[in-house]
């Protein structure tokens, strides 16, 4: 016989999940006491800042990443930052603690009296094993259901008490022995069908979106495009992106409305979208998104999003062999090569400050072509997309659920998921304050992400909103008098406040020699691309 507490480790080991992202409150201790050798702690002091951290580690490494929260407050604070790993269908396993089991009855302080219910709809699965002895099954069982497309978090509620409980140690040999795969297969037939009509058709173009990049589509994707000669573009509001935006097919960002669409693909015969919503909109500006005589046709590996979308046909299985498949059935169309993409240029001011998409610019230039960009400036993030070309897989995250605080805990966990790479995040003012704690979580672990604060001193983008809207004498849009570099100085981050694009250039391109992470604010005028 064993701890119940030794048999969970055994279950996170054998599964790879040795790193730990929490924080922890009285009904975690247990839990954590003694903790492993070879297990990591990474402490954030707020659960959106865990989550955010353990949602881009989990999106950078491709594999779930473990979360450790504190019994229904942790987890209502965390919700937050679930949204985004929801949306983006993150696999996270959450565990979070829960009052001992002999007073859940009289719901004694820090008793969350339904565990299942508090954190849906944002996980697939949340339970509360009936038992002790189950506590290690459950824990095994939220693993594989995390990483089952389509992925997504999940949550295990803990008593604190069952912690020192004994299990049948050959019952957890068999649970650390088992192995699920999961790669389903679309239809083979309605593939080769669909290479037929990608061939034929006047005008083909290719939708990308993030699923292509959390499965390792990127090259399948390229290897589409060049073969049916295929116009590439960006779905609207995808919050990675899975197709080399440096390759002479891609054509830029869709915008992210309805009638906006319908602009750019009313030339389109067949349009196919791999990896992607069909569509992700705000806000509301009903048009026609594709001509009336035109075919969109979905691969997705997601039944609900193949369900949910409102026009076109699907065809549901793994999307990097869908895509493999079509371009193993490509016959040469008799089309010509898309025209290269656009590739705007930047404005340098439009005032006394820099625009935002130079300083995207500036960033591109100064930086190394593997750079990972995690973006949380929702105002002109589609300066960010224009500007900066990405060449790999894992390069773009974004906040899928447009949640707030995703930027510097995401580009953290990324930062920690990938040391090979250099990582910029860059936040707008407004967003940074949401989970500004996490300058402290970077500083502890000496975790050397290039933080880039737009400083525009209001929420520009619902100032553009009201524009859109027609709204007026709107309260509560601006926020002044916030120094972004003390706050930063405060939690031991090195930080500077630079003035002009060459100020910027010598910044990013000077080495730390504490190998440390920096924050550097700049101000901004508001010229910026709009999504609509």
């Amino acid at each position: 016989m064993i701890s119940v507490r030794q048999a969970a480790f055994d279950v996170f080991r054998a599964h790879g999940l040795t790193t730990i992202f929490g924080n922890p409150g009285s009904t975690e201790l247990p839990m954590l006491a003694d903790f492993p050798a070879d297990f990591r702690y990474v402490l954030g002091l707020h659960e959106g800042v865990v989550v955010g951290m353990a949602d881009g580690y989990a999106q950078a490494t491709g594999r779930p990443a473990l979360v450790n929260v504190h019994s229904a407050p942790g987890v209502a604070t965390a919700m937050g930052a679930l949204v985004n790993a929801a949306a983006a269908r993150t696999p996270l396993v959450i565990t979070a603690g829960q009052q001992v089991r002999a007073m859940l009855t009289s719901e004694a302080l820090l008793t969350n009296p339904d565990p299942r219910t508090l954190p849906r709809p944002l996980v697939k699965w949340s339970f509360e094993p009936p038992r002790p002895q189950d506590v290690p099954a459950a824990l095994a069982r939220a693993i594989h259901l995390a990483t089952l497309p389509p992925a997504g978090p999940v949550l295990v509620s803990l008593p604190m008490d069952d912690w020192s409980s004994e299990v049948d140690d050959d019952r957890i040999t068999r649970l650390t022995g088992r192995t699920v795969h999961a790669t389903a297969g679309p239809d083979r037939a309605a593939i080769r069908l669909l290479a037929g009509r990608l061939a034929a058709a006047r005008s083909p173009v290719l939708l990308i979106g993030a699923g292509l990049d959390a499965g390792g589509a990127w090259q399948s994707a390229v290897a589409l495009a060049e073969r049916y000669r295929l116009p590439v573009y960006w779905a609207p509001l995808e919050p990675r992106c899975g197709f080399p935006t440096a390759h002479p097919a891609f054509q830029g960002v869709l915008p992210a409305t309805e009638s906006g669409v319908g602009k750019v693909l009313q030339e389109h015969d067949l349009v196919l979208v791999a990896g992607a919503a069909v569509f992700r909109y705000y806000p509301h500006d009903p048009g026609r998104p594709v001509a009336d005589d035109a075919t969109l046709v979905m691969l997705t590996d997601d039944p609900q999003e193949a369900a949910r979308a409102p026009l076109g046909e699907a065809i549901v299985g793994d999307v990097a062999t869908a895509l493999r498949w079509l371009a193993a059935d490509a016959a040469t169309p008799g089309r010509p090569v898309p025209p290269t993409g656009p590739r705007p240029q930047p404005t340098g001011t439009a005032g006394p400050h820099p625009t935002a998409a130079a300083v995207y610019a500036t960033i591109a230039e100064t930086t190394p072509p593997d750079r990972v960009v995690v973006c949380e400036s929702v105002s002109n993030m589609r300066d960010c997309q224009d500007q900066i070309r990405f060449h790999t897989p894992g390069s773009f995250y974004s906040p899928a659920g447009a949640s707030l605080g995703f930027g510097v805990p995401a580009a953290v966990g990324v930062q920690l998921a990938r040391p090979d790479r250099p990582v910029v995040a860059v936040v707008g003012d407004g967003a940074l304050q949401y989970t500004v704690p996490a300058l402290w979580s970077a500083a502890r672990y000496r975790v050397p992400v290039t933080v880039v604060v737009l400083r525009n001193d209001r929420y520009a983008v619902l100032e553009d909103y009201c524009q859109l809207l027609g709204t007026r004498d709107v309260p509560g849009l601006q926020v002044p008098g916030i120094d972004n570099v003390q706050l930063a100085r405060g939690y031991g981050v090195a930080a500077d406040r630079v003035e002009s694009l060459d100020e910027l250039r010598v910044e990013l391109s000077r080495p730390r020699p504490d190998g440390g992470p920096r924050l550097l604010e700049v101000p901004i005028d508001r010229l910026s691309a709009k999504h609509w």
